[in-house]
């Protein structure tokens, strides 16, 4: 099966669509390129391009479990039993049938992917490592010419997570068919200590470090419960609930739901069957995830709306048709809401917690920068390939401007008070990236590019920039600046 190729047109359409601000899909949002490279500052005089590293998640995905979608399939039986289903509504029972089928059987033919179901990369995120390695490749070509006279390595790591470690070899693959020579020259292991350090755990961990300890409590505090709670309670979002609610059941239905008096849950089982029969999947929910307020029946909605935005090739169905533009908005702004708490700056009074678990993976790209600047060339490339809940706190731990700005206790995210943004942050196939550059002195430069966008370090490191650049920085003086 050939992974999805996104026409220029479309992929312009899609990112012209983001810069005004919709479609809302979170931290969900499929990946496009934020500049073109034909834009990029020219390098000073005299230096060239000598290593490449980056951080990426992994790409576009579907639904992670066997959860929401199966709990809002029983609600929407329970609307059906009772002849409480709008025309729109009724609808909506085969269309949450074709998502359970199309998260069962994903991954399904497509090679590089081992084990087909919830959770895999969708051909679309094949697309956007595949692409985004024919635009480093691109962009760097001297670099990887290089590569194959000196023997310099190419280091791959990955999360160890499925999805994490199939976009590695998505991406590495698509660097061989530009460059066959490159093979030889990869070194792919797993690095759960900087890529997955959000879950480091005892029994599979040599030692969990006390940051990732930290974080893990904040995670389960009760400060971080109300203040979830205190988001799903706001009077807009329940209004945005009732308004989209409205559209797929009876008055009376929605009454007994948002009152308590009707509630579903993942509970039963599905058996789905590849076209050639050759793959079958059984699933059974858990019963873990429950919907009992409209509020949690509108999330759970919006939970297809922005999956099925990361399925396009998969899935044939409409859940825009269920969703508002203004309701979207409100959903997407509670859910960014609850990640910038979880996982992004959050809140100044509790410090770095959010984010002091990425110092080991902030190490490690100075560690590549150093080993470069002090004339090693062993490696070509580092690439690793994680998750979100990884390149939100990497963002943090860089200062980025837009991307690390806390509020203060007494306050509440909203979209009014704080920059910070889950598609801009965080969207699949997500990518920071240093490139170094070397003149013939040794002197080492370094740029960095955010969704290959040329992006400006934190403000306090305005210093160390090249006199007449933007974005090129003296790595010394950069280095100075974050340690």
């Amino acid at each position: 099966m050939k992974p999805l190729r996104l026409a220029a047109g479309a992929a312009l359409s899609l990112l012209l669509s983001h810069a005004r601000g919709e479609p809302f899909y979170q931290t969900k949002t499929p990946y496009a390129p934020q500049q073109a490279s034909a834009s990029y500052e020219a390098a000073p005089a005299g230096y060239t391009a000598v290593y490449v590293q980056m951080l990426a998640r992994h790409g576009s995905r579907g639904l992670s479990s066997f959860k929401t979608d199966l709990a809002l399939y029983n609600l929407w039986q329970l609307a059906r039993q009772r002849d409480a289903l709008s025309p729109l509504g009724q609808r909506l029972g085969a269309d949450l049938e074709a998502m359970m089928k199309a998260n069962a059987l994903l991954g399904y033919g497509v090679e590089g992917i081992g084990k087909p179901g919830y959770g895999n990369e969708t051909l679309q995120g094949v697309d956007e490592h595949t692409g985004l390695a024919q635009r480093m490749i691109g962009r760097l070509p001297a670099l990887f010419r290089d590569a194959e006279t000196q023997r310099r390595r190419i280091v791959v790591r990955s999360s160890g997570k499925d999805r994490a470690a199939d976009s590695a070899w998505f991406f590495s693959r698509s660097l061989i068919a530009r460059q066959p020579g490159l093979a030889p020259l990869f070194d792919t292991a797993i690095d759960r200590p900087t890529l997955y350090f959000h879950k480091l755990n005892a029994s599979q961990d040599a030692q969990v470090p006390p940051a990732t300890l930290a974080y893990q409590q904040w995670n389960k505090s009760g400060e971080l419960t109300a203040r979830k709670a205190a988001i799903h309670a706001a009077p807009r979002l329940h209004a945005a609930a009732l308004a989209t609610l409205g559209g797929l059941f009876t008055p009376d239905f929605i009454a007994a739901l948002d009152q308590g008096r009707v509630s579903a849950a993942n509970t039963g089982s599905r058996t789905y069957t590849s076209a050639d029969g050759q793959f079958t999947a059984r699933l059974t929910g858990d019963g873990e995830t429950r919907i009992a307020s409209a509020i949690d029946a509108a999330l759970a909605l919006f939970d297809m709306y922005a999956a099925a935005a990361d399925m396009r090739a998969e899935l044939h169905a409409d859940f825009t048709r269920y969703i508002e533009t203004a309701q979207a908005r409100v959903y997407a702004e509670a859910e960014d809401a609850v990640a910038f708490y979880e996982k992004g700056p959050a809140i100044g009074e509790n410090g770095d917690v959010t984010w002091r678990m990425a110092a080991p993976l902030l190490d490690d790209f100075f560690a590549e920068a150093d080993a470069i600047a002090a004339g090693g060339r062993a490696h070509l490339a580092k690439l690793r390939f994680a998750h979100a809940e990884i390149i939100i706190p990497f963002a943090s731990a860089l200062g980025l401007s837009g991307m690390a700005e806390q509020l203060p206790r007494a306050a509440t995210y909203s979209y009014d008070n704080n920059p910070w943004r889950g598609d801009q942050v965080a969207p699949m196939a997500a990518n920071i990236q240093w490139e170094l550059y070397q003149n013939a002195a040794g002197g080492t430069l370094v740029r960095m590019l955010y969704n290959e966008r040329e992006t400006a370090f934190k403000p306090a490191c305005d210093g160390a920039r090249v006199a007449g650049s933007r974005y090129f920085y003296d790595y010394a003086q950069l280095k100075r600046c974050y340690r």
